[in-house]
């Protein structure tokens, strides 16, 4: 699985009057890939724990360097800064970074999770998004639970000053429900799920098709400049995903080591978690433009705002082009 040419190969393209594309002696002159790796994103584990990357890339002598993110706003963080090449996020949160000036695109799917649902505990009156007016809300702002959070207090005809977001990354989020510090809060996986076990939580709102892709970017420069690696990292991001269809155990296992969470916990987090796509493109890039405008709808982003257009700039499918169906 390999897309670059063999050092032989460069120094005979070199003897024989030839010149290399730009692309491949830039990608020979990289010494580091960085790449996070998240607790919402299964398929990452698989690739860190297996050293998957390192072996792709062992004969050009390239480290892999892996970062935890923990939310999709850490990982446009740390894209935004040029301190990671692959970043995993939520689909709309993408798209509100790339609004706000973060040169990143979307070039691959690492899942259609179900991931995200507005939470709550039995005593707090909340049984219905109207009943959040007045009511606290724990939210990792930027991220895809946000999103949501949005979107659900649009339709019940609120907005977001109508209750009191208290902003928290998710597991604190989770760990405020749970000691009564809020009414509810805008859950993600797979800490929802321990809410759900362990802490008698519900979750009052669920809306599948709300959830936006799981996406794995890049900044736009680096894919420019390094096209080959970019598709390299993907297909290794392949064989994790058909590995993970074929015996999911692994997965599983994964998960409970790094989240720290029992096995009960990270089962039901997976039967939310569709892992059979890795393809991006018209399908994401619908679901993403209607979350796009009902957060415009909601005045989260500016009227003046082309939705679709920033899309189409977001999603770049011709990276998993090659492996569509």
């Amino acid at each position: 699985m390999t897309f670059s040419l063999s050092r032989r190969q460069a120094l005979g393209v070199v003897i024989g009057g030839a010149i290399a594309a730009p692309s491949v002696l830039r990608a020979q002159a990289i010494k580091e890939i960085r790449i996070d790796w998240a607790t919402y994103n299964p398929l990452s584990l698989i690739l860190r724990d297996q050293k998957l990357l390192e072996t792709e890339f062992e004969k050009e002598k390239i480290a892999i360097r892996w970062v935890q993110s923990a939310g999709s706003n850490k990982a446009l963080e740390f894209l935004n800064a040029g301190s990671i090449d692959f970043g995993s996020t939520a689909g709309a949160a993408a798209l509100l970074g790339r609004i706000n000036g973060n040169p990143i695109q979307a070039i691959s799917v690492f899942s259609r999770p179900e991931w995200t649902a507005l939470v709550t505990k039995p005593g707090k009156g909340v049984e219905k998004v109207a009943d959040l007016k007045g009511k606290s809300i724990a939210v990792t702002r930027g991220t895809d639970p946000h999103i949501f959070l949005i979107r659900a207090l649009a339709e019940a005809g609120l907005k977001e000053r109508d209750a009191r977001l208290v902003l928290l990354q998710h597991a604190d989020g989770r760990t405020a429900l749970a000691r009564g510090d809020v009414d509810a809060w805008a859950g993600l996986d797979p800490l929802m799920a321990a809410a759900e076990l362990e802490d008698g939580a519900a979750l009052f709102h669920r809306r599948p098709e709300h959830n936006t892709w799981g996406i794995l970017n890049t900044p736009t420069a680096f894919a420019e400049k390094n096209p080959e690696i970019v598709k390299r990292v993907i297909n290794v991001y392949e064989t994790a995903r058909k590995a993970a269809l074929a015996d999911i155990k692994p997965v599983q296992a994964a998960l409970v080591a790094a989240a720290r969470l029992p096995e009960p916990v990270i089962a039901r987090q997976l039967t939310r978690t569709d892992l059979s796509t890795s393809v991006i493109g018209k399908v994401q890039a619908e679901t993403i433009t209607a979350a796009g405008v009902a957060l415009q709808e909601a005045g989260v982003i500016k009227a003046d705002v082309d939705v679709k257009g920033v899309v189409a700039s977001l999603i770049e499918p011709r990276f998993t082009a090659h492996l569509a169906s």
